[in-house]
Protein backbone atom coordinates (compact mmCIF):
# COMPACT_ATOMS: atom_id res chain seq x y z
CA UNK A 1 0.00 0.00 0.00
CA UNK A 2 2.86 2.50 0.86
CA UNK A 3 4.52 1.71 -2.49
CA UNK A 4 0.84 2.20 -4.20
CA UNK A 5 0.38 5.53 -2.33
CA UNK A 6 3.69 6.92 -3.45
CA UNK A 7 3.03 5.86 -7.26
CA UNK A 8 -0.33 7.26 -6.86
CA UNK A 9 1.24 10.74 -5.29
CA UNK A 10 3.97 11.24 -8.06
CA UNK A 11 1.49 10.15 -10.27
CA UNK A 12 -0.45 12.90 -9.48
CA UNK A 13 2.11 14.97 -9.36
CA UNK A 14 3.07 14.52 -12.86
CA UNK A 15 -0.75 15.38 -13.93
CA UNK A 16 -0.54 18.55 -12.04
CA UNK A 17 3.36 19.65 -13.59
CA UNK A 18 1.38 18.62 -16.92
CA UNK A 19 -1.01 21.07 -16.42
CA UNK A 20 -1.32 23.74 -13.87
CA UNK A 21 2.60 23.52 -13.24
CA UNK A 22 3.13 24.28 -17.05
CA UNK A 23 0.38 27.05 -17.37
CA UNK A 24 2.32 28.80 -14.29
CA UNK A 25 5.44 28.15 -16.67
CA UNK A 26 3.52 29.54 -19.42
CA UNK A 27 2.54 32.67 -17.56
CA UNK A 28 5.78 33.18 -16.30
CA UNK A 29 7.04 33.19 -19.00
CA UNK A 30 4.42 35.09 -20.79
CA UNK A 31 4.84 38.34 -18.54
CA UNK A 32 8.39 38.06 -18.89
CA UNK A 33 8.27 37.88 -22.23
CA UNK A 34 5.34 41.36 -22.03
CA UNK A 35 8.20 42.94 -19.50
CA UNK A 36 10.66 42.47 -22.30
CA UNK A 37 8.54 43.37 -25.09
CA UNK A 38 6.53 46.88 -23.56
CA UNK A 39 9.82 48.11 -22.44
CA UNK A 40 11.51 47.58 -26.05
CA UNK A 41 8.78 49.05 -27.88
CA UNK A 42 8.67 52.01 -25.06
CA UNK A 43 12.12 52.75 -26.36
CA UNK A 44 11.81 52.72 -29.62
CA UNK A 45 8.65 55.07 -29.37
CA UNK A 46 10.51 57.43 -26.90
CA UNK A 47 13.95 56.91 -29.96
CA UNK A 48 10.82 57.84 -32.48
CA UNK A 49 9.81 60.78 -30.72
CA UNK A 50 13.60 62.20 -30.21
CA UNK A 51 13.99 61.66 -33.75
CA UNK A 52 11.39 63.63 -34.43
CA UNK A 53 12.19 66.48 -32.65
CA UNK A 54 15.48 67.11 -34.76
CA UNK A 55 17.89 68.32 -32.29
CA UNK A 56 19.54 66.91 -29.45
CA UNK A 57 19.09 69.82 -26.95
CA UNK A 58 16.25 68.51 -24.90
CA UNK A 59 15.54 72.47 -23.78
CA UNK A 60 14.44 72.87 -27.01
CA UNK A 61 11.72 70.02 -27.97
CA UNK A 62 8.11 70.76 -28.43
CA UNK A 63 5.63 70.48 -26.38
CA UNK A 64 3.82 67.76 -27.97
CA UNK A 65 6.77 65.98 -28.07
CA UNK A 66 7.57 66.26 -24.51
CA UNK A 67 3.94 65.34 -23.70
CA UNK A 68 3.82 61.92 -25.78
CA UNK A 69 7.43 61.41 -23.94
CA UNK A 70 6.01 61.25 -20.73
CA UNK A 71 2.83 59.92 -21.80
CA UNK A 72 5.00 57.21 -23.41
CA UNK A 73 6.86 56.21 -19.77
CA UNK A 74 3.64 56.40 -17.65
CA UNK A 75 1.82 54.38 -20.21
CA UNK A 76 4.22 51.44 -19.92
CA UNK A 77 5.09 51.37 -16.35
CA UNK A 78 0.68 51.14 -15.95
CA UNK A 79 1.08 48.49 -18.47
CA UNK A 80 3.38 46.51 -16.74
CA UNK A 81 1.85 46.32 -13.09
CA UNK A 82 -1.40 45.41 -14.45
CA UNK A 83 0.80 42.46 -16.44
CA UNK A 84 2.30 41.65 -13.33
CA UNK A 85 -0.76 41.93 -11.16
CA UNK A 86 -3.05 39.54 -13.62
CA UNK A 87 -0.37 37.26 -13.41
CA UNK A 88 -0.09 36.93 -9.73
CA UNK A 89 -3.84 36.02 -9.82
CA UNK A 90 -3.54 33.42 -12.65
CA UNK A 91 -0.60 31.80 -10.96
CA UNK A 92 -2.53 32.00 -7.48
CA UNK A 93 -5.49 30.02 -9.08
CA UNK A 94 -3.03 27.37 -10.71
CA UNK A 95 -1.86 26.93 -7.13
CA UNK A 96 -4.98 25.94 -5.99
CA UNK A 97 -5.59 28.98 -3.99
CA UNK A 98 -9.17 29.77 -3.46
CA UNK A 99 -9.09 33.35 -4.10
CA UNK A 100 -13.21 33.63 -3.50
CA UNK A 101 -12.08 32.54 0.37
CA UNK A 102 -9.89 36.05 0.23
CA UNK A 103 -12.98 38.44 -0.34
CA UNK A 104 -13.51 38.94 3.40
CA UNK A 105 -9.91 39.02 5.00
CA UNK A 106 -9.22 41.55 1.63
CA UNK A 107 -11.95 43.84 2.21
CA UNK A 108 -10.29 44.19 5.98
CA UNK A 109 -6.87 44.58 4.42
CA UNK A 110 -7.60 46.84 1.86
CA UNK A 111 -9.32 48.84 4.48
CA UNK A 112 -6.33 48.94 6.83
CA UNK A 113 -3.96 49.45 3.74
CA UNK A 114 -6.40 52.29 2.28
CA UNK A 115 -5.41 54.22 5.64
CA UNK A 116 -1.36 53.18 4.95
CA UNK A 117 -1.31 53.48 1.43
CA UNK A 118 -2.91 57.10 1.27
CA UNK A 119 0.30 58.80 0.36
CA UNK A 120 0.99 56.48 -2.50
CA UNK A 121 -2.78 56.65 -4.17
CA UNK A 122 -2.16 60.71 -3.79
CA UNK A 123 1.01 60.24 -5.44
CA UNK A 124 -0.49 58.33 -8.26
CA UNK A 125 -3.45 60.75 -8.58
CA UNK A 126 -0.75 63.71 -8.97
CA UNK A 127 0.69 62.04 -11.73
CA UNK A 128 -2.04 61.23 -13.68
CA UNK A 129 -3.34 64.84 -13.71
CA UNK A 130 0.33 65.85 -13.93
CA UNK A 131 0.29 63.96 -17.01
CA UNK A 132 -3.25 64.92 -18.46
CA UNK A 133 -2.88 68.38 -17.69
CA UNK A 134 0.92 68.94 -19.60
CA UNK A 135 1.90 70.50 -16.80
CA UNK A 136 5.84 69.10 -17.61
CA UNK A 137 7.40 66.91 -19.73
CA UNK A 138 10.70 64.70 -20.57
CA UNK A 139 13.42 67.26 -21.17
CA UNK A 140 11.74 70.23 -19.13
CA UNK A 141 13.38 72.72 -17.05
CA UNK A 142 11.64 73.01 -13.92
CA UNK A 143 11.89 74.16 -10.18
CA UNK A 144 9.56 72.17 -7.60
CA UNK A 145 8.66 73.17 -4.45
CA UNK A 146 8.06 69.93 -1.77
CA UNK A 147 6.31 69.38 1.11
CA UNK A 148 8.32 69.72 4.34
CA UNK A 149 11.87 70.97 2.19
CA UNK A 150 12.10 74.71 2.28
CA UNK A 151 15.05 74.50 -0.51
CA UNK A 152 13.40 74.53 -4.37
CA UNK A 153 14.29 71.14 -6.28
CA UNK A 154 15.34 72.59 -9.97
CA UNK A 155 16.60 70.45 -12.92
CA UNK A 156 15.82 68.67 -15.79
CA UNK A 157 13.39 66.01 -15.86
CA UNK A 158 14.80 62.49 -16.72
CA UNK A 159 11.49 60.41 -15.89
CA UNK A 160 7.74 60.53 -15.46
CA UNK A 161 5.34 58.01 -13.94
CA UNK A 162 2.28 58.22 -12.33
CA UNK A 163 4.33 58.02 -9.06
CA UNK A 164 7.67 59.77 -9.13
CA UNK A 165 9.33 62.10 -11.10
CA UNK A 166 13.12 61.75 -11.45
CA UNK A 167 15.25 65.06 -12.10
CA UNK A 168 18.67 65.65 -12.78
CA UNK A 169 20.03 69.24 -10.96
CA UNK A 170 22.95 71.42 -12.76
CA UNK A 171 25.33 69.22 -10.31
CA UNK A 172 24.38 65.91 -11.66
CA UNK A 173 22.42 64.79 -8.59
CA UNK A 174 19.04 62.89 -9.30
CA UNK A 175 16.46 63.55 -7.50
CA UNK A 176 13.42 61.45 -7.27
CA UNK A 177 10.49 63.39 -6.12
CA UNK A 178 6.64 61.48 -5.48
CA UNK A 179 4.29 63.45 -7.48
CA UNK A 180 1.68 63.73 -4.44
CA UNK A 181 4.22 66.19 -2.58
CA UNK A 182 5.08 68.17 -5.21
CA UNK A 183 3.10 71.32 -4.11
CA UNK A 184 4.23 74.23 -6.76
CA UNK A 185 5.77 73.25 -10.20
CA UNK A 186 7.64 76.33 -11.85
CA UNK A 187 8.50 75.52 -15.70
CA UNK A 188 11.45 77.25 -16.68
CA UNK A 189 10.99 75.86 -20.38
CA UNK A 190 7.35 76.15 -21.34
CA UNK A 191 7.36 78.29 -25.04
CA UNK A 192 10.03 80.57 -24.01
CA UNK A 193 11.68 82.19 -21.33
CA UNK A 194 13.21 85.58 -20.46
CA UNK A 195 16.56 86.30 -19.14
CA UNK A 196 16.11 89.38 -16.80
CA UNK A 197 19.60 91.73 -15.88
CA UNK A 198 19.40 94.77 -13.34
CA UNK A 199 22.40 96.95 -14.33
CA UNK A 200 23.66 98.44 -11.42
CA UNK A 201 24.65 102.30 -12.77
CA UNK A 202 26.43 105.05 -11.04
CA UNK A 203 24.30 108.00 -9.90
CA UNK A 204 26.58 110.41 -11.51
CA UNK A 205 26.16 108.97 -15.34
CA UNK A 206 23.91 109.66 -17.98
CA UNK A 207 20.72 107.59 -17.77
CA UNK A 208 19.90 108.09 -21.82
CA UNK A 209 23.30 107.74 -22.58
CA UNK A 210 23.45 104.00 -20.62
CA UNK A 211 19.74 103.25 -22.12
CA UNK A 212 21.29 104.03 -25.50
CA UNK A 213 24.60 102.27 -24.69
CA UNK A 214 22.78 99.32 -23.30
CA UNK A 215 20.52 99.13 -26.32
CA UNK A 216 23.02 98.92 -28.75
CA UNK A 217 24.52 95.60 -26.86
CA UNK A 218 21.31 94.38 -27.02
CA UNK A 219 21.31 94.81 -31.20
CA UNK A 220 24.64 93.14 -31.58
CA UNK A 221 23.90 90.22 -29.42
CA UNK A 222 21.15 89.67 -31.53
CA UNK A 223 23.38 89.87 -34.82
CA UNK A 224 26.08 87.67 -33.23
CA UNK A 225 25.17 83.96 -34.86
CA UNK A 226 25.90 82.44 -31.83
CA UNK A 227 23.51 83.89 -29.85
CA UNK A 228 20.70 84.68 -32.61
CA UNK A 229 19.53 81.51 -32.52
CA UNK A 230 19.18 81.88 -28.58
CA UNK A 231 16.84 84.72 -28.60
CA UNK A 232 13.60 85.36 -30.00
CA UNK A 233 13.73 88.83 -30.33
CA UNK A 234 16.56 91.81 -29.89
CA UNK A 235 16.55 92.36 -26.02
CA UNK A 236 15.28 95.73 -25.00
CA UNK A 237 15.82 98.01 -22.39
CA UNK A 238 12.87 98.26 -19.75
CA UNK A 239 14.27 101.84 -18.42
CA UNK A 240 14.85 102.75 -14.50
CA UNK A 241 13.93 99.88 -12.61
CA UNK A 242 15.16 101.01 -9.02
CA UNK A 243 17.16 104.20 -7.55
CA UNK A 244 19.33 103.88 -4.66
CA UNK A 245 21.93 107.25 -2.95
CA UNK A 246 24.75 106.23 -5.00
CA UNK A 247 23.56 104.15 -7.83
CA UNK A 248 20.45 103.52 -10.03
CA UNK A 249 19.37 100.09 -11.78
CA UNK A 250 18.16 99.82 -15.48
CA UNK A 251 16.54 96.85 -16.41
CA UNK A 252 17.47 94.63 -19.71
CA UNK A 253 14.79 92.01 -20.65
CA UNK A 254 15.69 89.16 -23.46
CA UNK A 255 13.21 86.46 -24.60
CA UNK A 256 15.25 83.33 -25.07
CA UNK A 257 14.39 79.73 -26.47
CA UNK A 258 13.24 77.57 -23.52
CA UNK A 259 15.80 76.83 -20.88
CA UNK A 260 18.42 78.96 -22.26
CA UNK A 261 17.87 82.41 -20.40
CA UNK A 262 21.12 81.46 -18.05
CA UNK A 263 23.34 80.95 -20.93
CA UNK A 264 22.11 84.44 -22.58
CA UNK A 265 22.31 85.99 -19.26
CA UNK A 266 25.47 85.24 -18.97
CA UNK A 267 26.77 86.71 -22.26
CA UNK A 268 24.82 89.50 -22.06
CA UNK A 269 26.36 90.32 -18.88
CA UNK A 270 30.04 89.74 -20.51
CA UNK A 271 28.95 92.26 -22.82
CA UNK A 272 27.33 95.02 -20.90
CA UNK A 273 30.07 94.98 -18.18
CA UNK A 274 32.56 95.48 -21.08
CA UNK A 275 30.58 97.93 -22.80
CA UNK A 276 29.93 100.39 -20.04
CA UNK A 277 34.16 99.70 -19.04
CA UNK A 278 34.70 100.98 -22.65
CA UNK A 279 32.55 104.08 -22.04
CA UNK A 280 34.42 104.45 -19.41
CA UNK A 281 31.49 103.87 -16.29
CA UNK A 282 32.82 102.16 -13.60
CA UNK A 283 29.95 99.01 -13.13
CA UNK A 284 29.35 98.85 -9.37
CA UNK A 285 30.30 95.17 -7.56
CA UNK A 286 27.25 93.79 -8.09
CA UNK A 287 25.83 92.97 -11.76
CA UNK A 288 22.61 90.94 -10.83
CA UNK A 289 20.39 88.73 -12.58
CA UNK A 290 16.76 88.99 -11.69
CA UNK A 291 15.02 85.61 -11.49
CA UNK A 292 14.32 84.27 -14.61
CA UNK A 293 10.64 83.79 -15.85
CA UNK A 294 9.21 81.47 -17.92
CA UNK A 295 5.81 82.27 -20.12
CA UNK A 296 2.74 81.00 -18.45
Amino acid sequence: MTMLGAVTSLTDIGVWARSSGLEIVLFVTGALLLTRFATWLGGRITAHIDAQSGNSDSFLRTEAAKHRHAVTQVVTWSFLVLVYCLTAVLVAQRFGVPLSGFVAPATVVGVALGFGAQRIVQDVLAGFFMVTEHQYGFGDLVRFNVTGVSIPVTGTVEEVTLRITRVRTVDGEVVTTPNGQIVQVINLSRDWARAVIDVPVPASADVAAVSELLARVGTDAYADPELHDLLLDPPTVMGVESMDIDQFQIRMVARTMPGKQFEVGRALRVRITAALLRAGINVPAGLDTAEPTASP
